[in-house]
């Protein structure tokens, strides 16, 4: 995506791009409620397939609506994080992924929380997502409907697992990759910050 495609472009919080982040967000709770509850996974699917639809028009509206907003920076990576979690606590308590591979998800998001006060400090808030995060993204919320209809027998769910495993691992590396370069892009911010000070002191 184009530098300029991300700039903030207004300081609206109430925006069609922003509404559509909103519910996505209000579709968390009944997500993990479909799954644990009712176990109506069909209904889950499909809900995720109308948050990641949404997704992708969110974005859309943004750029050609000129609509990009930091509220709506925040959200979106929000939207999609709380989506992720709540959909492997579901499939770890409903024993369809095994749990080293949600703590190994959250540990991610969990290291990158450590970064936030530190930005806080330099004067700046949470960095734009990269690009390999999106992918990593696009790749998990593949992986997760075809793993939950999976969770059956017969070929079609044979062929969902084998597609929805393929998906995580690749989703899993990208994910921690994109991980790597957000604390690389850190590490050279406190790094730039030292370097000015010490100019100004010197």
């Amino acid at each position: 995506m184009d530098v300029q495609e991300t700039q903030v472009q207004t300081d609206r919080v109430v925006t069609v791009p922003n509404a559509l982040s909103m519910l996505r967000l209000l579709g968390v709770p009944v997500f993990l409620w479909l799954i644990l509850g009712p176990k109506a996974d069909g209904l889950a699917v499909l809900l995720l397939m109308v948050s990641g639809f949404t997704d992708y028009l969110d974005g859309m509206i943004a750029r050609r609506w000129n609509q990009i907003s930091r509220v709506g920076q925040l959200l979106d990576p929000l939207a999609d994080r709380l989506y992720i979690f709540a959909t492997l606590i579901g499939l770890g308590l409903r024993g369809i992924v095994p749990w080293w591979l949600v703590a190994l998800l959250v540990a991610r998001d969990v290291i990158l929380a450590f970064t936030l006060p530190v930005l806080r400090r330099l004067g700046r808030g949470p960095l734009e997502v990269h690009y390999l995060g999106k992918a990593a993204t696009f790749n998990l919320l593949y992986a997760f409907p075809l793993l939950l209809l999976g969770d059956s027998s017969g070929t079609p769910a044979l062929v969902a697992r084998v597609l929805g495993w393929a998906f995580a691992i690749w989703g899993t590396g990208l994910y921690w990759w994109a991980g790597v370069l957000y604390l690389r892009q850190v590490r050279d911010l406190v790094t730039a910050d030292r370097g000015t000070r010490q100019t100004l002191e010197a």
